[in-house]
């Protein structure tokens, strides 16, 4: 049997929270349980992953017990504030906003062009802009051409 992973996303209720749902089940990603973390006011509400409704829970230092990976899209303050719950819970932190874009201990990956750098990380790993990201999978093929 394949490995199966427990799995967070902090703002799942946000428009990238619910697209990150959205690919988990459409690649079939191997999730063995799935928490929703949202702000207070979304607290509650039920999201589907697989046909199985998901009650969102509130974002709190305490969410990432037994954690393999939270993904995060729920703003750079947010990001900032939970990165060390996240970490400390032994969770692998991959984030969508600015807040790790440019710290030097933070690998910047982009799967098509640096796949190889998600695995230098210390715990958090961050992506570029989401304008940036087209950019550099577009433009690599002509930097490897060189």
């Amino acid at each position: 049997m394949a490995k199966e992973f427990n799995v967070a996303i902090a703002g799942a209720t946000g428009a990238v929270g619910i697209e990150m749902i959205e690919t988990l089940e459409k690649r079939n990603f191997p999730v063995k349980n799935l928490r929703l973390l949202a702000s207070e006011r979304s607290v509650g509400k039920k999201l589907k992953f697989k046909n199985t409704e998901i009650t969102v829970e509130e974002l709190k230092a305490d969410s990432f017990k037994n954690i393999d990976f939270a993904l995060f899209s729920a703003g750079a303050s947010r990001s900032k504030e939970f990165a060390k719950s996240a970490v400390g819970a032994g969770a692998v932190m991959i984030d969508n906003s600015s807040a790790f874009r440019m710290d030097a201990d933070v690998p910047l990956v982009v799967p098509e062009v640096n796949p190889e750098d998600a695995f230098k990380h210390k715990g958090i790993i961050a992506n570029p802009n989401c304008s940036t990201i087209i950019m550099v999978v577009a433009v690599y093929p002509l930097h490897k051409a060189k």
